[in-house]
């Protein structure tokens, strides 16, 4: 029960880090930049 317990909560951090990403992508940020593309010059 308790291994069920842990792999739920591992799980939803992990979704909730995806979402988080996703997020910031679809703002134009990114982690290579910094999160802030404007300022970045031809990382992609």
């Amino acid at each position: 029960m308790g291994t069920v317990i842990v792999g739920a909560v591992v799980f939803g951090i992990m979704a909730l880090a995806l979402k988080s990403i996703v997020r910031d992508r679809k703002k134009g940020k990114s982690l290579q930049c910094g999160k802030d593309c404007s300022k970045c010059k031809g990382c992609h």
